[in-house]
């Protein structure tokens, strides 16, 4: 397969929004084996752009493991700098499961709360949220706002 070819204004924003990431795939002193291509395959497959940290000092063997994983999985080559390997791939649509039966209704919601007694560990309880109820940061349950009623006097000055 081909690799994906960027303009370089696409390669800048993607090096932008890898700058914050950690290594995902590691490449040991075995090189590039199926394993790691089978993974950093699933990485791109769930993130759509990652780093890969090699641990082999060989520069020349570092920038051929990047060219053969760009062309093998179909994957734009990013950034080569020092052992890390940037790469990306556009992530593949996720088919939403659609089921007609599912009705809304109760569910049952475990929150941790802190216990009654000071200094005791907290106690999972379990609560049922209706379908007109919420569930707040605090773990509480509280009703969906419903829209204030106003006067017929308030109603006939707006």
């Amino acid at each position: 397969m081909a690799q994906i070819l960027l303009t370089p204004a696409q390669r800048k924003d993607h090096r932008a929004e890898a700058h914050h990431l950690n290594a995902v795939v590691m490449i040991g002193s075995d090189g590039l084996t199926a394993a790691v291509k089978k993974e950093t395959d699933a990485a791109l497959n769930a993130h759509g752009l990652i780093k890969v940290r090699v641990q082999s000092d060989d520069r020349a063997g570092r920038e051929a493991i990047f060219q053969t994983l760009a062309d093998e999985l179909n994957a734009a080559p990013i950034q080569h700098i020092g052992k890390l390997l940037v790469l990306w791939r556009p992530m593949p649509e996720k088919e939403k499961k659609i089921n007609e039966d599912r009705m809304p209704g109760p569910r049952d919601v475990k929150v941790l709360k802190n216990s009654s007694r000071y200094g005791q560990r907290p106690e999972v309880k379990v609560l049922r949220v209706l379908g007109n109820q919420r569930l707040t940061p605090g773990g509480t349950v509280k009703r969906a706002k419903k829209p204030r009623l106003q006067s017929v006097k308030k109603r006939a000055q707006d």
